[in-house]
């Protein structure tokens, strides 16, 4: 199971890399055009949707989650659902995140994170709660990074 989780989401990062390498293109293609005028392509390159949703913010989701196993990748609508993670310098808490990508555009108000969290009390575990600022931190990781990979492929 582990490996084919690996294996799909090399699959998806690979997706996800071939539409950012061809928005990048396409925005090159259209800045060599002649004439004064701004292109167009800059000003369509924060709506990139080949994957069904913004692929800036997809990206950098993935990228963020990168160290956590994934349960579900949906690119189409745009869910991302992690496996509890167990950081090894603290096993007895674990966290589960969810992120939603919920609009074409490249804004803060398209990007959703809920994180679960359990603690082991008598060799279970029970539930427990986020910070709110845990998941504020998170949301702010993933646009930083979305805004990066769009600057990046705008210039």
């Amino acid at each position: 199971m582990a490996l084919r989780t690996t294996n799909r989401f090399r699959l998806i990062s690979r997706r996800a890399a071939r539409a950012l390498l061809l928005a990048g293109g396409a925005a090159a293609l259209a800045a060599c055009g002649g004439g004064g005028e701004r292109p167009e392509a800059d000003l369509a390159a924060s709506q990139v949707t080949s994957i069904g949703v913004n692929s800036y913010l997809w990206r950098a989701s993935l990228d963020t989650l990168s160290f956590m196993p994934l349960l579900q990748a949906d690119s189409a609508g745009g869910v991302i659902v992690t496996d509890w993670y167990t950081n090894p310098s603290n096993p007895n808490e674990r966290v589960k995140i969810t992120v939603s990508i919920l609009d074409q555009d490249l804004r803060a108000d398209a990007l959703r994170v809920a994180a679960s969290r359990e603690v082991m009390q008598n060799g279970s575990w029970v539930s427990a709660p986020v910070q709110a600022a845990t998941v504020q931190k998170l949301e702010d990781i993933i646009l930083t990074k979305a805004r990066d990979l769009r600057r990046s492929a705008v210039s």
